[in-house]
């Protein structure tokens, strides 16, 4: 399966990876900032995105972890799409395999963005900004890519 994915996937994987992790890491060490305009504070999250699911405790791991195996066992069947958006995906899988490392080693996710002037936004991390990104990248890809052929 290693020699499936070409170089360049893996790089942008690690570099993904290693980066969110370096990021918690800090404010795992006691790093904080106070702002006007937002806050970077230590906080797990237990669930997903706007702590949903977060009733589902200890579970939540195992299901991330499933979907992760089962999303890139899709993509591997899914060879072009895999192959259309390889870099989205790898930032994709990054991010979401370094969020689910954090279910494992600590109590929840390490988040620490939170943004506060005009309205609270929830607390988020590195990692949620590049699954962003990603789903970004597919779509305006998908988007542009459509429009070019012929009905």
């Amino acid at each position: 399966m290693l020699k499936i994915l070409p170089l360049k996937f893996w790089l942008v994987f690690a570099l993904v990876f290693i980066l969110d992790q370096a990021s918690k890491y800090l404010f795992l060490q006691g790093l904080e900032y106070k702002g006007e305009f937002f806050d970077l504070v230590l906080t797990y999250n237990t669930g997903v995105a706007f702590s949903m699911f977060a009733f589902l405790g200890e579970y939540l791991k195992y299901i991330q972890l499933v979907f992760i195996v089962g999303l890139f066992g899709y993509l591997l069947y899914q060879k072009e799409f895999f192959k259309t958006h390889l870099i989205a995906f790898a930032i994709m899988l990054s991010a979401g395999c370094s969020n689910l490392l954090d279910r494992f080693v600590h109590i929840g996710v390490v988040d620490f963005v939170f943004w506060h002037k005009w309205f609270e936004f929830a607390v988020f991390n590195f990692a949620d900004v590049m699954i962003n990104i990603s789903v970004a990248l597919i779509l305006i890809k998908e988007i542009f890519n459509k429009k070019g052929e012929k009905c």
